[in-house]
């Protein structure tokens, strides 16, 4: 009995050592504990996705959301990390392997924390996805405040040369026009972007996320649905909000008015070789991308791998019978669309992080 009991043990441990469970199977997530910021790391965490917020309103939880607060409560990224050389410290879920950095507004810290971040050896980014995920200004002939956009591409609206309005020729529509062209009337022909005025996000990456989200059912509300009835010129603007494709200009001016919104189109349409239009205004998104295309470049990051996704938090122009000032000021005090702006936003782009987590054996090696 006591030969068959301990022959019954033996057993037992060889079949458990053969056959671990699948929490031994799973590694264990790196520490880096022992690496400094920016310093070497022989033990860099895995990123799957890195989710990438421009600003947050005041705290990371608890207050009114900004851009990271949602996903940073809902997406459990609850391991701080420090990070200096940015605008705000990394959250990080060891579990889903999903990163969170806010950049700061304007393309000059968008640029130089997403630069800090490629080049932290604490992360191993070489197969993350990144997600840039903030709300903007929404053109009223596109679509109505709570939309969200994916763009197809990003165009600078800061490099180039401007007159004051007031003294430019009586047939221009604009004092701001391209370099190398003579004027706003002269933008017919093929643009050069050597000063990295235009980045096109990779069209098949783009299209699949819009078609695996396309159908969402977005929440509206009596109060962005009170603001958009008073856009009566613009069948799109008075949609309730949905998801669709459009590109975004980015520009360290908060610039609003419906003259503003005519350059805005013009210019992207110049930059993009007529193949884009303009949807939304941001900040930060040229900046981004910059880094992005130069950490390419030494292998850090992957940039066909990089989404762009923006939600109306307010019109880039009043509605009939307001003058652009007076809209701006009274938006200033509080966007019309944030709440649905910020929520609208996390729907959407959890759709595509959750597909990329769950399917992550077929998309790690090779993009959608």
């Amino acid at each position: 009995m006591r030969f068959q009991t301990l022959a019954t043990l033996l057993a037992g441990a060889m079949l458990s050592t053969a056959m671990p469970s699948p929490a031994a199977d799973a590694p264990a997530t790196p520490s880096i504990a022992g690496c400094e910021p920016g310093g070497p790391c022989a033990t860099p965490l895995p990123v799957k996705v890195v989710v990438v917020s421009l600003f947050e309103i005041g705290k990371d939880e608890g207050d009114v959301a900004g851009e990271f607060q949602l996903w940073k409560t809902r997406r459990g990224l609850t391991q701080r990390i420090p990070f200096p050389q940015g605008f705000h410290d990394l959250y990080y879920n060891p579990e889903t392997q999903v990163l969170g950095v806010v950049t700061g507004v304007g393309t000059a810290r968008s640029t130089a924390a997403t630069m800090a971040l490629g080049l932290d050896q604490r992360f191993d980014l070489s197969r993350s996805y990144w997600l840039v995920a903030g709300i903007a200004g929404i053109d009223p002939e596109d679509a109505s405040i709570g939309s969200v956009a994916w763009a197809r591409y990003v165009i600078d609206g800061d490099l180039g040369h401007e007159i004051d309005a007031r003294e430019i020729p009586a047939d221009w529509k604009s004092g701001y026009f391209p370099r190398q062209t003579k004027g706003p009337n002269d933008m017919k022909g093929k643009p050069d972007p050597s000063g990295g005025e235009v980045f096109q996000v990779n069209p098949t990456l783009e299209k699949w996320a819009y078609n695996l989200t396309k159908d969402i059912d977005l929440p509206d509300s009596p109060a962005i649905a009170a603001e958009r009835a008073r856009f009566t010129d613009y069948p799109h603007g008075q949609e309730a909000p949905f998801v669709l494709e459009g590109d975004t200009l980015s520009a360290m001016t908060f610039w609003h008015g419906e003259k503003l919104t005519g350059w805005a189109n013009d210019w992207v349409r110049y930059w993009s070789g007529g193949q884009g239009e303009f949807v939304t205004s941001a900040m930060e998104d040229t900046g981004v991308m910059q880094a992005v295309t130069y950490l390419d470049q030494i292998g850090r990051v992957d940039r066909d791998r990089v989404l762009v996704l923006r939600a109306g938090s307010n019109f880039t122009m009043p509605p009939p019978g307001i003058d652009a000032a007076t809209y701006l000021l009274r938006e200033n005090e509080g966007y019309a669309g944030l709440e649905a702006s910020v929520e609208n936003l996390y729907t959407v782009g959890s759709r595509v992080v959750d597909e990329l987590l769950d399917k992550w054996d077929r998309y790690k090696d090779a993009t959608p």
